[in-house]
C-alpha cells in the first residue's frame, strides 16, 4: 500500500527551530540544567528520540508530537514553523508560498562541504546546516555520511573539495584544532589559487570558540581576512543557518587580486614581554609557540648566538631544521628581540603566499616589495621605481634602497620563513636568492643596506644549483635547531607540573626521541587527561591515539609522492642505516621523518619506525 504525503510527518522551518531553541535555551539557563534529550523528553513527555528527530528535521515527525512539545515550553506552533517532510512536494498552495517567499528557499543549487568534527556541539550543529541545506536541494558532503569504513581519508577529503563551491568550517577551540583541520584548510587555500573562480570559498564559524580567541599560527594565516561568525549557543544556530542560506543563494562577487597583509601580530602572536607564571594551563602544541609561552623551551647557546647577531650590521642567520622542529617559534623570538631594541620587523611566510605571485620573476619582486612596504605602512611607490628598461632585480633593489630604507629611522629586520617554498620555482628562486646574497654584500660597504637584516628559514637542503658567490646559504650564523636532549625533555615535563625521574624521561624518548613537537603532545596529554607513558605505548600508532590525526597527515604525504613513500618504506623496514638519492633524502628529512648521517638515513624515532612499518608495507 503507497504512503500518502502526509505520513512522510513534518519538520521545522527555520522560524519553527528557531523559536524552539530559543525556548529551549531559554528553560535550561532557568533551571541550570544542561537540557539533554533525557530531560526535555522528562518535560514534554515526548519522547527523546522524536525530539532528536524533530530537532534535527532529518525526517518528519508526527504534527502532533511537535505541537506538544512546543505546548510543553509554552510555545504556539503556527503554520510557518513547519512544513512537510518532502520539501519539493508541498501539501498545499500556503505551504507553497511560505517556500517562495524566500524562508529559506533558493533558486542557485550549490555543492558544499560541511567539515565539522565528531564531538559537540560541533557535531549537532553540522547536522542542523546539513539538513537546512540538503532540504532545498544543495548537495552536502560531510565526512560522517560520505566517508565509509576501509576509504581513504585523505583521498575522499580532496574529492570533497575539489568538487564543492563552499567549504563551510567549523572551527572548535584551538586545543581542538587537529592537524587534519590545518590540512583541509590548506588544500581549499591551494586550489582557490589555482582556479579562476577561487573555490571552494570558505565560510568559517567558530563553535564556542571566542572570535578575539587566536587561532593557531597555521590557519591564522590561511584564514587571515576571511569574515568569520561565532556560534555560542543553541539560540545562535537558526541564526547561523539564516545567514548561509541567503549567502548561498547569492552569486559570489568577481574576486580582486589583492596582496596578502598578514601583519607582525597575526602571524606571530606577540602578546606580551612577561613569562607566565608555571601556573598555566598545558597548551596542546600546533604551529608556533607564542613569545610569551612558558612551553617554548631554550636550546643553548642557540637563542642567545641569534639575540647578539641580529643587532649587528650585515646580520644574516639562516634557521634550517624539519618540520614541527621550532624554526618560526625561533624566528618569532628574534623579531620580538629586534622589536624590543626599536627595529621596524617584518615577519613573511612564503607558505601563505598565492602561487599566482609566483608566475614569473617580475611579478614575484613587486609582490614582495609591495608586501614590506605594506608592513610598514608606507604607500606603494612601485610605478616611481619600477623601469622594464632595469631589469627586475635592479628595480627591487632600487626600491628598497632609495625608497624603503630611507623611509625608516632604524634598521629593518626580514624574517623569511619557509623559504623553502620559492625553491619550487627554480628560474625565481635563482635570481630571488642571489639578489639576497647581493643585498647581504652591500650592507658590508654601504650605509644605507647596513640597516638590512635577514633570517633566512627553510626545511630541506637547498637543492637550487647556485654559484657559490651568490648563494645566501654558505654566509651569516647557520642555525640547525636540534632536539631536545634529556634535560629540556625532564625541564618541559616539569613545566607541565610532572615530577619526572630520569627513567621517566628515557621511557617517552625511547618513542618519540627528543622531537619537540611529539613530546609536547605527549606531555600535554599525560598532563591534562591522566595517560599513562605505559598506555602511551600500547595506543601510539594506533587509529584513535594521541598521535593518530598527525601520523595520518604524514602516510598521506607519502602517499603523495610514491618514490618517497618507497624510501621511507625501506628504511623503516631495515635495521641498519639505508643509503638513498640525495633529493629522496633532504625531502624525507625536511618532512621529519628521517635523521641524515651521512649520505644515509634511519628513522627519526621509533613512532615513525613502527608506523611505517605496518602502514607501508604493501609498497612494492
Amino acid at each position: 500500500m503507497l504512503k500518502s504525503k502526509r505520513d512522510r510527518g513534518r519538520i521545522l522551518t527555520a522560524s519553527g527551530l528557531k523559536k524552539l531553541n530559543e525556548a529551549l535555551q531559554e528553560w535550561s539557563d532557568r533551571y541550570n540544567i544542561r537540557g539533554t534529550l533525557t530531560e526535555i523528553e522528562a518535560e514534554s513527555g515526548v519522547g527523546a528520540d522524536t525530539v532528536s528527530k524533530i530537532k534535527q528535521g532529518r525526517e518528519g515527525a508526527d504534527l502532533s508530537k511537535i505541537r506538544q512539545l512546543f505546548a510543553a515550553f509554552e510555545m504556539t506552533l503556527a503554520n510557518g514553523d513547519h512544513r512537510s517532510a518532502k520539501l519539493e512536494e508541498p501539501e498545499n498552495l500556503d505551504e507553497l508560498d511560505n517556500l517562495q517567499a524566500g524562508e529559506t528557499a533558493s533558486s542557485r543549487i550549490v555543492k558544499v562541504f560541511v567539515s565539522y568534527r565528531s564531538a559537540e556541539p560541533d557535531r549537532e550543529l553540522g547536522k542542523q546546516l546539513e539538513m537546512a541545506l540538503s532540504a532545498i536541494g544543495h548537495t552536502v558532503f560531510t565526512a560522517e555520511n560520505n566517508i565509509r569504513l576501509g576509504d581513504n581519508w585523505f583521498e575522499r577529503i580532496n574529492l570533497f573539495l575539489q568538487e564543492c563551491d563552499y567549504l563551510l568550517l567549523l572551527l572548535p577551540p584551538t586545543e581542538n584544532q587537529s592537524e587534519l583541520l590545518t590540512y583541509q584548510v590548506q588544500q581549499a587555500k591551494e586550489l582557490q589559487d589555482s582556479r579562476p573562480d577561487r573555490k571552494p570559498i570558505i565560510l568559517p564559524i567558530r563553535v564556542g570558540f571566542p572570535l578575539n580567541a587566536p587561532l593557531n599560527h597555521d590557519l591564522r594565516g590561511y584564514l587571515y581576512r576571511i569574515k568569520q561568525r561565532e556560534w555560542k549557543t543553541t539560540a545562535d544556530t537558526p541564526i547561523i543557518i539564516e545567514e548561509v542560506l541567503k549567502l548561498l543563494a547569492e552569486t559570489p562577487a568577481p574576486v580582486t587580486e589583492e596582496t596578502e597583509d598578514l601583519t607582525q601580530q597575526q602571524l606571530l602572536e606577540i602578546s606580551s614581554d612577561e613569562i607566565p607564571l608555571p601556573a598555566a594551563e598545558p597548551e596542546l602544541p600546533g604551529g608556533q609557540v607564542d613569545v610569551a609561552s612558558q612551553f617554548y623551551v631554550e636550546r643553548p647557546p642557540i637563542e642567545e648566538r641569534c639575540y647578539q647577531t641580529i643587532v649587528q650590521p650585515s646580520a644574516l642567520i639562516r634557521i634550517k631544521a624539519p618540520r614541527q622542529m621550532g624554526k618560526t617559534s625561533l624566528m618569532a623570538r628574534i623579531l620580538h628581540h629586534g622589536a624590543r631594541q626599536g627595529y621596524c620587523t617584518v615577519p613573511l611566510t612564503f607558505q601563505l603566499v598565492d602561487k599566482g605571485v609566483f608566475a614569473n620573476l617580475d611579478k614575484f619582486l613587486k609582490w614582495f616589495c609591495a608586501y614590506v612596504g605594506r608592513e610598514l605602512h608606507l604607500p606603494n611607490q612601485l610605478e616611481d621605481y619600477w623601469d622594464e628598461i632595469f631589469g627586475s632585480k635592479v628595480n627591487c633593489k632600487d626600491y628598497f634602497e632609495k625608497y624603503i630604507l630611507p623611509q625608516i629611522d632604524s634598521p629593518l629586520i626580514l624574517g623569511l620563513d619557509e623559504i623553502d617554498r620559492v625553491f619550487q620555482y627554480p628560474d625565481i628562486a635563482e635570481d630571488f636568492l642571489g639578489l639576497l646574497r647581493a643585498w647581504h654584500e652591500e650592507s658590508k660597504r654601504r650605509d644605507i643596506w647596513k640597516k638590512l637584516r635577514l633570517i633566512v628559514v627553510h626545511s630541506t637542503e637547498v637543492y637550487i644549483p647556485m654559484n657559490i658567490n651568490q648563494s645566501p646559504f654558505n654566509v651569516g650564523l647557520p642555525v640547525d635547531l636540534p632536539e631536545f636532549n634529556h634535560q629540556q625533555v625532564q625541564e618541559l615535563a616539569a613545566r607541565h607540573n610532572l615530577n619526572w625521574s630520569d627513567a621517566e624521561v628515557e621511557e617517552l624518548m625511547a618513542i618519540v626521541g627528543g622531537h619537540p613537537y611529539l613530546v609536547r603532545v605527549a606531555l600535554y596529554h599525560i598532563s591534562r587527561s591522566g595517560l599513562t607513558l605505559d598506555e602511551l605505548k600500547e595506543t601510539a600508532i594506533a587509529d584513535g591515539g594521541i598521535y593518530s590525526d598527525h601520523l595520518r597527515r604524514q602516510l598521506w604525504n607519502l602517499e603523495e609522492y610514491p618514490e618517497l613513500a618507497q624510501g621511507m618504506r625501506e628504511i623503516a623496514a631495515a635495521d641498519s642505516p639505508v643509503q638513498l638519492k640525495a633529493m629522496q633524502a633532504f625531502k624525507l628529512d625536511s618532512l621529519g621523518l628521517v635523521k641524515l648521517q651521512g649520505n644515509e638515513c634511519v628513522p627519526r624515532c621509533e613512532l615513525y619506525r613502527q608506523y611505517f612499518q605496518s602502514h607501508l608495507s604493501a609498497i612494492v
